[in-house]
C-alpha cells in the first residue's frame, strides 16, 4: 500500500488537478493521477516512499531540495526534476526563498520502462537549456484536465508520451544546446553514418576527432542513448535487412558487405536484433 510518511496542509498558493482514471486508461494509457502550480510557502516539505507513481517536476522560480535515492540535491530556477516515486523521497521548499513549481505524477503503460531509460542518460536532477518547452507542456495537461470529456484520458495520455520524449531528448534535440561538444559529436555520428561498413575503431575516431576516446564513449552514450558499438551494429543490420529484401545475394555476401569479416558472428548479431535468422526474415518480408 502507498505509504505517506509526511505532507504539509495544501497550501492556499497550491493549484492542484487530481483524477482517477477509468479501468480503461489503467489497462491502456499513460494516465494523469496529479499535476499543479505551486507556489511554496516557507514551510513546504513532502516526505513518501511506496507510492506507485512516476513524479516530473519543473522549479520555476526560487529553491529547494531533493532527497533521492541516498542523495541530496540542491534545485533553483530552471532546475528540474524526475523520480520514481516508489522509492523512498522528499522534498522541501527554501526557507528564504521558497520556490514555485509546475509539476506532475503520472503511471500507466510503459512508464517504467520510459523512466528506466531515462536514468540511464541522466541523473534524476537536471539543468535544461530552456525549461519553456516541459513548461508549456504542462500547462496544456493542466487545461486539458480542468474539465473531463470522453477523449480527455487518450489526449492526456498522448501529451505524457510527449512530456517523456522530450525527457529522454533532452541533451539532443534542443537547438540551443549546440555547443562544441555537441557539434563534434554530430560530426563524429555522420563520419560514422557514411562510413558504418568499414572497419571503424574507437582509437581511429578518438585521433581523427581529436578527443579522448574514454570522454567520447561517454558522451556519446549520454548524448544518443546508445554506445558507438552499438549505433553501428544498428547500421549494419539496418544495410543487411534491404540487402535480404531487394537482392538476392547470399547471405556470406551480405555479411561482407555490411562490414563484418566473421558471417556467423553476422548471423548472431542479426538474429539477435531481429529474433529470426536472415534466411527466415528475407522469406518473410518477400512473401
Amino acid at each position: 500500500m502507498p505509504q505517506q510518511i509526511y505532507e504539509h496542509v495544501p497550501n492556499p498558493l497550491d493549484s492542484r488537478i487530481m483524477k482517477t482514471p477509468s479501468a480503461v486508461a489503467r489497462r491502456t494509457f499513460f494516465y494523469l493521477q496529479e499535476c499543479g502550480h505551486l507556489k511554496a510557502g516557507d514551510d513546504h516539505h513532502t516526505s513518501r516512499q511506496n507510492l506507485q507513481s512516476f513524479l516530473f517536476a519543473a522549479v520555476l522560480n526560487g529553491k529547494g531540495s531533493l532527497s533521492y535515492d541516498g542523495k541530496q540535491y540542491q534545485l533553483e530556477a530552471g532546475d528540474c526534476f524526475f523520480i520514481d516515486c516508489r522509492s523512498a523521497h522528499s522534498y522541501q521548499s527554501d526557507a528564504q526563498n521558497p520556490w514555485e513549481l509546475l509539476w506532475i505524477h503520472f503511471n500507466g503503460a510503459t512508464s517504467e520502462e520510459y523512466y528506466k531509460l531515462f536514468t540511464t542518460q541522466l541523473q534524476p536532477v537536471f539543468h535544461p537549456v530552456s525549461t519553456v518547452k516541459f513548461v508549456s507542456l504542462l500547462q496544456e495537461i493542466m487545461r486539458l484536465n480542468a474539465e473531463t470529456y470522453a477523449d480527455t484520458e487518450a489526449l492526456t495520455s498522448s501529451l505524457i508520451v510527449n512530456l517523456l520524449t522530450m525527457l529522454l531528448t533532452v541533451n539532443s534535440t534542443s537547438e540551443e544546446n549546440d555547443t562544441a561538444l555537441q557539434a563534434k559529436l554530430k560530426t563524429v555520428m555522420a563520419h560514422i553514418d557514411a562510413n558504418f561498413t568499414s572497419d571503424i575503431r574507437l582509437d581511429d575516431l578518438a585521433e581523427r576527432f581529436d578527443i579522448s576516446k574514454y570522454y567520447l564513449t561517454r558522451e556519446f552514450k549520454r548524448a544518443y542513448g546508445e554506445t558507438i558499438f552499438q549505433h553501428i551494429i544498428a547500421l549494419r543490420i539496418n544495410y543487411a535487412k534491404r540487402l535480404l529484401r531487394f537482392t538476392d545475394k547470399s547471405v556470406e555476401e551480405i555479411s561482407v558487405l555490411c562490414g563484418f569479416n566473421d558471417q556467423s558472428y553476422f548471423s548472431k548479431q542479426f538474429k539477435k536484433a531481429e529474433n529470426v535468422t536472415c534466411l527466415a526474415f528475407r522469406r518473410r518480408w518477400r512473401d
